[in-house]
């Protein structure tokens, strides 16, 4: 067999592992590495829950030995997934890692903050289109150009 070792990838060292919790180590789990209360919701609790959906008379009693392991499959999938995302990531070369890292991050910058000043509104309509070249002929003239707008609003209680 080519490729690494099945204790290649674990994330859980090997001395560490005989204080993990029974049901973690009963399932075989490399990268999902639940704690002893999440154990603990993850078997008695589907037990309980099934106990009391079968005392409620919503299912039968054969839910009591099969939600638990339902619940069960359904960890050992999320190891498994959670494995085959990590050797794949591995595969990602460097210099692709790098590209997505610099699209990733946020980019962090100053932006300009036109100066208010209490009382006065600004607007500013854009009814001609924006050029990019002074030049060009096509552009409107100076009066075409609206100049932003400036219009006070008034102090008084009942004014607008």
């Amino acid at each position: 067999m080519t490729g690494p070792t099945r204790t290649a990838w674990r994330t859980v060292p090997i001395e560490a592992e005989r204080y993990r919790p029974l049901y973690a180590r009963a399932l075989g789990l490399r990268f999902v590495n639940p704690g002893g209360v999440l154990c603990f919701l993850f078997f008695e609790g589907a037990v309980a829950l099934a106990v009391l959906l079968a005392l409620a008379e919503l299912v039968s009693w054969w839910a009591v030995p099969v939600l638990p392991l339902a619940v069960a499959m359904m960890v050992k999938l999320n190891d498994m997934v959670a494995e085959r995302v990590v050797r794949s990531a591995a595969l990602v070369p460097e210099q692709e890692r790098d590209r997505f890292r610099r699209q990733v991050e946020p980019v962090v910058g100053r932006a300009p903050v036109p100066r208010t000043v209490a009382g006065v509104v600004v607007v500013q309509a854009l009814s001609a289109p924006v050029w990019e070249h002074r030049s060009d002929p096509r552009r409107p003239s100076q009066e075409a150009q609206r100049q932003p707008e400036v219009a006070r609003r008034s102090t008084e209680p009942g004014g607008v």
